[in-house]
């Protein structure tokens, strides 16, 4: 599983908080990712433009 962190506050988390990128998925050209915290307990499904911009991979 791939790891992310927020660089910016983001839909009520933290700038910071650790997340899991548990699905990808693309469906005419349009790219969705679900994202689960580090204790998987909130699941967070965002589009691409939204995984770039408040998003980074560690």
């Amino acid at each position: 599983m791939k790891r992310y962190k927020l660089k910016n506050n983001f839909k009520g988390f933290k700038k910071g908080t650790q997340f899991y990128l548990v699905v990808e998925s693309e469906f005419i050209g349009i790219k969705e990712f679900v994202l689960r915290t580090e204790d998987f307990k909130i699941r967070m499904a965002i589009n691409e433009k939204e995984l770039h911009k408040y998003f980074v991979r560690f």
